[in-house]
């Protein structure tokens, strides 16, 4: 038989449970197939390469600015960074932000070498070893881990650019450059079936594999949970504005159904909400069940053994050894908390003072966002924040916070970045799918296709109104009351959205899909701290007024992906 030729990362042949950071590989060995397809490793080497490909964004996004920053989430401090050409008007096809495309359509490419070229090995030299029927149950499972990787990267593709190429199969030489796009409903559709149909026939729990147990970790590959998991959230897309534009409400039941399906398997297995909101981010989130049950799949990220300090490095306050600043939440965020009595800020009757803004709120304020007078980070030594303006941690200090605040959540306030630091590093993982989302996601679905925060129906027992407010309760607020008009229940829903999950890459696409983009992308509010000489502290809004305009709904196509394939269409707006 003629021997193929093939490529395959130097650094594939690493075990999945040894994630590195590296998402492009720039040596390579060149392999026979023959070659390749002896040996378990090497071919689950090419697993490695896909779970690699996952997207994460702990400040990678753009020299440590996270996306939150190019919405009203955050604004990056450090000036300059070039996440402030989504809102400054240099954003264009020449200036697309293309890392996600080459990214993802590398990523589908090595699923679809997987899954069509990959399947119906034997590994006959291999047949004597003890472990052999443990490792053919493993192989046998890449190609429904492949499907759903493949789907992953689609989802990712289509929600950042509508429509894009539909490759099943490997893309020739002959024929890369001449694809057209396939329309976002064909790619939602191929999402939801090969859903469908992978969803029983992938490993449903990799701590239940009994005799097929291989004997190490096998954190971070997904399941049949991630599957509906992925499904629910590309339904739920599907059905929004943004992808629904006729209003077809019968998407909605879908969204509410997969939504359902995936809290109801959930529940049998087990898993829930934790009790702590904070505890998702700990360094245990990978492995203590506490937490664990709560995190249906995340990226583990570490550079070494010992783990890592990426994204305190990039948000650590000025003022401290090693801070540089980085992502400092809006007011805009701060304001979407609540009291604890769980009345808005701006009710008369919360009990809101605007002297003393940080008193009596909702307890995942404090998890989130570090104020002035927090103690952050949280390691011997450090004084507590200054944060108003001439403070150790102010401004005019080079990359101090614009919005008089810094970030907590997704940090380890245990690490310190001083030479002489204790704790250097520790495990991050980046959370993909997690039960708290799911709620909020079957609210919405339900919400939009009954018609009301509190309808139900035997289908759909539990209403939007106590979907929405599950989360609201695990922080120890009330849950939302009943009898709110459809505009007020909307209105609090959003909030809760941004809340619950700030900073874990919604806030930006979550407002694109609802075609708001005009009303809340188009200014930030940065609140400005002065110290008065008795001690108090005055709070000034300041709002920065950002470019908005529809076509950004979508991103453009990369234009050097248009000079190499004319049949790639450009997006409205960005011709």
């Amino acid at each position: 038989m003629k021997a193929n030729k093939i490529f395959i990362s130097a650094l594939a042949a690493a075990t999945l449970v040894a994630c590195s950071d590296q998402m492009n590989y720039k040596e390579y060995n060149i392999y026979d197939k023959e070659y390749i397809i002896q040996d378990f490793g090497t071919v689950g080497g090419f697993m490695t390469d896909i779970y690699n490909t996952v997207d994460y964004d702990f400040g990678n996004y753009s020299s440590g600015a996270m996306l939150a920053s190019a919405s009203d989430e955050s604004e990056y401090s450090k000036r300059g960074n070039a996440i402030e050409d989504f809102y400054d008007g240099a954003w264009s096809p020449t200036n697309a932000k293309s890392s996600l495309w080459t990214n993802m359509f590398t990523g589908i490419a090595t699923c679809n070498h997987v899954i069509n070229h990959m399947q119906g090995l034997k590994f006959e030299e291999l047949e004597l070893n003890n472990d052999y029927s443990k490792q053919m149950h493993r192989y046998k499972n890449y190609q429904y881990e492949a499907r759903f990787m493949r789907a992953y990267f689609y989802f990712n593709l289509v929600r950042q650019y509508g429509g894009v190429p539909l490759l099943k199969e490997e893309a020739t030489v002959a024929n890369v450059n001449t694809l057209s796009r396939n329309s976002a409903d064909e790619i939602f559709d191929f999402i939801i079936s090969e859903c469908n149909d992978i969803q029983t026939k992938i490993i449903a729990d990799y701590s239940k594999l009994g005799d097929y147990a291989i004997g190490v970790s096998e954190t971070g590959r997904a399941d049949s949970l991630s599957v509906l998991a992925l499904k629910a959230r590309a339904a739920l897309y599907w059905a929004s504005p943004l992808f629904n534009p006729g209003g077809d409400k019968e998407r909605y039941h879908k969204a509410a159904t997969y939504a359902k399906d995936l809290l109801d398997a959930c529940d049998k297995t087990g898993k829930g909400l934790t009790a702590n909101y904070e505890d998702l981010w700990a360094t245990g989130n990978y492995n203590l069940t506490a937490i664990t049950k709560e995190i249906i799949y995340g990226r583990r990220y570490y550079s070494s053994a010992s783990g890592d300090h990426l994204v305190e490095g990039y948000n650590y306050p000025v003022g401290i050894e090693g801070g540089t600043g980085g992502n400092c939440p809006t007011q805009n965020l701060v304001d979407a908390y609540d009291m604890k009595n769980g009345a808005s800020i701006d009710d008369p009757n919360s009990g809101y003072d605007a002297k003393n803004p940080y008193a009596n709120r909702d307890p995942r304020l404090a998890a989130t966002v570090a104020v002035n007078g927090d103690q952050w980070p949280t390691y011997s030594g450090i004084g507590k924040l200054q944060t108003y303006q001439g403070g150790a941690n102010g401004e005019p200090l080079t990359g101090a916070t614009t919005t008089g605040y810094y970030l907590k959540k997704l940090c380890n306030g245990a690490i310190s970045l001083a030479a002489n630091g204790r704790v250097k590093n520790s495990f991050h993982t980046y959370l993909i799918f997690r039960v708290g989302e799911f709620y909020l996601d079957y609210a919405e679905a339900v919400f939009r296709y009954l018609g009301s925060a509190d309808a139900t129906t035997a289908e759909f027992p539990m209403s939007a109104r106590e979907a929405a407010g599950k989360t609201r309760v695990r922080a120890g607020l009330p849950a939302f009351p009943a009898g709110m008009d459809n505009a007020t229940f909307w209105t609090r829903y959003q909030k809760e959205r941004m809340v619950e999950l700030a900073f874990e890459n919604h806030r930006f696409w979550d407002v694109r899909r609802w075609k708001e983009g005009s009303k809340f992308f188009k200014s930030i509010t940065q609140m400005k701290l002065t110290l008065n000489d008795d001690g108090s502290v005055t709070y000034t809004r300041q709002n920065v007024s950002r470019q908005w305009d529809d076509k950004m709904y979508l991103f453009p196509i990369p234009q050097s992906e248009r000079l190499k394939n004319p049949n790639l269409t450009q997006n409205p707006g960005w011709e």
